[in-house]
């Protein structure tokens, strides 16, 4: 949230709270999210992974923000942003661990 001005969190305490739900959310509608983007671009998207979590990321850092008082987000353009920087760790980290 520090990075980017559009992106704020009420308290420290907060992004603990944020970051569950985010994780709850990524579980139950990330990879839901990710194969109908593959499947809607006919498998482009599947091929062009980093830019469909990006988008997935944005979207559900939207939704997030909609379901917590303590996060805001203010704009899809501002999302898209944060999600860039998260996509590019989630993609480091897989390519890591083999994922």
């Amino acid at each position: 949230a520090a990075l980017l001005p559009g992106v704020r969190l009420r308290t420290g305490g907060s992004a603990l709270v944020v970051a569950f739900v985010f994780g709850v959310l990524n579980v139950v509608l990330g990879k839901v999210l990710f194969l109908a983007f593959g499947i809607a671009t006919l498998g482009l998207g599947l091929v062009f992974g980093f830019v469909t979590r990006w988008l997935v990321n944005a979207i559900l850092l939207k939704i997030t923000a909609a379901l917590s008082d303590d996060f805001e987000i203010d704009g899809f353009g501002t999302a898209l942003m944060a999600s860039a920087v998260m996509s590019v760790l989630m993609t480091v980290g897989d390519w890591l661990i083999g994922g």
